[in-house]
């Protein structure tokens, strides 16, 4: 098989999935799909020779026992609009290629993102780098978007002043927010992006990377249906123990107590409550 195609995919080819109130996901273009994957496992030419269960079943296998260069065969390339602040979390997963829109040839939109309502949250005691689950008044909602809006309304302005008065946009621009919003076409193989969305739709990424972690699960989906299936299944709502936490688990099914505490404790009862890889 020259060129996988499937039909979900090109539905959605170049359709723009918002996210926020400025971001989208867009699929630019795709090569491969679940068939590729089997193909490239089977090193075999011709469409037909196996079933669509027989596939499943040697894409599942794959996974759940780390094969991962097949999944590699199948490349996805997105055109993503996101607030810089993701885009930084973003472009940590070196395994992407990537191009930006840069503000040093184009002049950059006023267009920044603000957090929904119930978005606004206050810092969280005991996760540094999180939000409280508790809830917050209507009154430092208010305060806290106001002050957001206030902040790059200000910082736009002169931003667009000194671009009216001539000065190098690479220089206008360094006092931009983290919230203006950037573009980018962002490559990657499905090996890859699976890890990618293992990780970002984890509860303890930030809400908003997550927002688009969904939206390129549902996308990849359309790829390969087959393989986002058996993602799901092993990866993202699977879970896996260390040596310790099987040792507890063995003594809790034999109806012993465990040995495990503390910290320890805490984190493998998150896992057997949530099913998450934390």
């Amino acid at each position: 098989m020259a060129h996988c195609v499937t039909a979900e995919a090109e539905k959605i080819l170049d359709k723009e999935f918002k996210v926020h109130n400025h971001g989208f996901v867009r699929l630019v273009d795709y090569m491969g799909s679940d068939s590729r994957i089997v193909q490239s496992a089977r090193v075999s030419y011709g469409a037909g020779t196996k079933t669509v269960r027989e596939d499943a079943a040697l894409i599942d296998y794959l996974l759940r026992h780390d094969h991962t260069s097949p999944f590699e065969q199948v490349v996805l390339t997105f055109h993503i609009k996101m607030p810089i602040f993701v885009a930084r979390q973003w472009i940590r997963h070196r395994t992407a290629r990537v191009n930006e829109i840069s503000g040093r040839y184009s002049v950059m939109s006023d267009e920044f993102y603000i957090p929904a309502e119930n978005d606004v949250a206050k810092q969280s005691c005991d996760n540094k780098q999180g939000r409280s689950e508790e809830a917050v008044s209507s009154s430092f909602t208010d305060m806290l978007i106001s002050s957001l809006k206030k902040g790059q309304k200000d910082s736009y302005a002169d931003y667009t002043k000194l671009i009216d008065e001539g000065a190098a946009r690479e220089l206008a621009r360094v006092n931009l927010p983290l919230s203006l919003y950037t573009e980018m076409y962002w490559q990657m193989d499905l090996h890859n992006l699976f890890h990618f969305l293992r990780l970002r739709l984890d509860a303890h990424a930030q809400k908003e990377i997550r927002d688009y972690a969904a939206v390129l699960l549902e996308i990849c989906r359309a790829v390969a249906p087959l393989a986002v299936l058996s993602f799901e299944n092993h990866l993202h709502k699977g879970v896996r123990f260390s040596g310790e936490e099987m040792e507890e688990l063995r003594c809790r099914l034999s109806g012993k107590e465990g040995s495990l505490s503390g910290k320890k404790l805490e984190r493998f009862n998150e896992k057997l409550a949530s099913g998450k890889q934390l």
